[in-house]
């Protein structure tokens, strides 16, 4: 049993990590998901070999001081328990990549996270955070950040030192403004804002030169800033159910933009460059109760864009 290297233990109604795992002294991957744990043993952190460790939905609330020992971690899931706060023990893990806290009730994370500097995907979402701390902006390496389902109504302006981000995802909290920081996030694919109370957006939002995707549906925009046009990758533009009554006319220098949805607006015209916008493939203009439709819009349909009027 020592040449072991993963356990698989899985769905297994456990209510206690089996005292046998402590003999495997080999072991790296270790999958307790979707069980009944509420409490785990000490000598967890004598598996020091460990790369991988996942505890997925069950009753966990704290955790032994020994688990911090694992300094060989990759990768730690603590999503759905029962955590209203994790220890600073936790920048002791400084090979960690993969960090899931999600679907807990932390009110607060430990200033150590700003150690993890290889930490590379951090999911957050379904907590109960509405501040992060200021050692954050450390985190040099991260790729993906989730914020979903939490108490933010602002972010801090530190976000826009996390310049290796490629997705970042905050929709279903209570945002009202974004940071202009935000905008440094040169290498940004896919920003998801929807269902916030956004009412404008950062003037400088086109400095974000990388991104494809912007999510931006149910919040409260009366207007998009010009700068938009200069998203020259940018291929997924959600705006529906917003207060916008026009577009800026450098929307049309969008050569990549594939899928416009503005639905649920109160647009009263639309710029006549997106007839010309090559990659369209479509574009839903559905309740706009004041939108006098252009001729253009059935050229559009000829091209084979798919119209929704």
């Amino acid at each position: 049993m020592q040449s072991i290297k993963s356990l698989d233990l899985r769905r297994q109604q456990l209510e206690r990590v089996p005292e046998h795992i402590r003999n495997e002294s080999q072991l790296e991957t270790l999958d307790l998901d979707m069980n009944q744990l509420a409490t785990l043993p000490h000598w967890l952190g004598e598996l020091v070999q460990l790369r991988s460790l996942s505890l997925y939905h069950n009753r966990l609330a704290a955790v032994p001081e020994t688990m911090w020992s694992l300094d060989r971690l990759q990768t730690l899931n603590l999503a759905d328990n029962q955590f209203t706060s994790i220890p600073e023990g936790l920048g002791r893990l400084a090979q960690l990549q993969m960090l899931d806290l999600g679907h807990n009730a932390l009110q607060s994370l430990p200033r150590s996270m700003g150690s993890l500097q290889q930490l590379k995907f951090l999911y957050l979402s379904d907590n109960q955070l509405s501040a992060l701390p200021d050692s954050f902006k450390n985190l040099s390496a991260l790729l993906y950040l989730g914020l979903t389902g939490c108490r933010f109504i602002t972010l801090p302006d530190l976000l826009g030192d996390c310049s290796a981000l490629l997705e970042l995802r905050l929709y279903h909290n209570q945002l009202v403004e974004l940071p202009d920081t935000l905008c440094r996030l040169s290498r940004l694919k896919e920003l998801h804002v929807m269902d916030n109370h956004l009412a404008s957006l950062p003037r400088d939002l086109g400095q974000l030169d990388s991104l494809q995707k912007l999510m931006l549906q149910n919040n409260q925009l009366t207007a998009l800033p010009v700068s938009i046009g200069r998203l020259a990758r940018l291929t997924d533009l959600d705006l529906r159910n917003n207060h916008l009554t026009s577009l800026p006319e450098s929307i049309a220098q969008l050569q990549r933009l594939r899928f416009l949805d503005l639905r649920a607006n109160a647009l009263r015209d639309l710029p006549a460059g997106l007839a010309d916008l090559p990659a369209l493939e479509k574009l839903d203009l559905r309740w706009n109760k004041q939108l006098v439709l252009p001729a253009w819009v059935d050229h559009l349909a000829q091209k084979g864009c798919l119209v929704y009027v």
